[in-house]
């Protein structure tokens, strides 16, 4: 990748996870996903509008039968970090009681997201619940379950690229960024 920052409304990004290394892992997540559903036909429910590269490119290396569905969700607004109130802006098309979901993120950092989808779904009584994030920050997760599949944990750092905003500008690029601090003068 090369060594340039990029800047997003009016904050500085370095590169810090490249192309070719997410290609590299969703490769890994797709294999071990379609192995360990052989058989299963899952649904994939992406979250928007963070997942939706991620979705992309993970659901074309998932080699098994399946389908998709979307879920969309705020917790953000225009700011860098949650605000801890999570609201359901779209709901599911698919009706996914007795079937095997798979729940498709851009990044676990708080875990409220997640918490709320888990919660939501599980009350429609789906055969199994399991969760792919391309990002985890690990330090600042707040729940008390595991996420099956991880592409990358990441330290409590501002991101923004490959799907993942800040203040919805940034998703398209092509690879992940961590804002670059400024340092404080005395």
């Amino acid at each position: 990748m090369a060594k340039r920052t990029v800047v997003v409304n009016n904050e500085e990004f370095a590169p810090y996870i490249d192309q070719k290394k997410i290609s590299a892992r969703i490769k890994q997540l797709g294999k071990k996903i379609s192995k360990d559903f052989k058989g299963k036909s899952p649904i994939f429910i992406g979250i928007l509008n963070g997942s939706f590269i991620f979705f992309a490119d993970l659901i074309r290396e998932v080699t098994i039968e399946c389908e998709v569905d979307f879920l969309k969700l705020s917790s953000y607004g225009d700011a860098k970090v949650s605000s801890g109130n999570v609201h359901l802006l779209k709901d599911l098309n698919s009706q996914i009681k007795d079937r095997h979901i798979i729940i498709v993120e851009d990044i676990i950092d708080s875990g409220l997201s997640i918490d709320f989808i888990k919660r939501l779904l599980l009350a429609q009584n789906p055969k199994s619940f399991s969760v792919v994030s391309l990002l985890y920050k690990a330090k600042a997760v707040k729940i008390d379950f595991p996420i099956e599949y991880i592409g990358f944990k990441i330290p409590n750092d501002f991101v923004v690229g490959y799907g993942l905003d800040y203040a919805q500008k940034g998703r398209n690029l092509p690879a992940v960024y961590k804002i670059v601090e400024q340092k404080k003068t005395k």
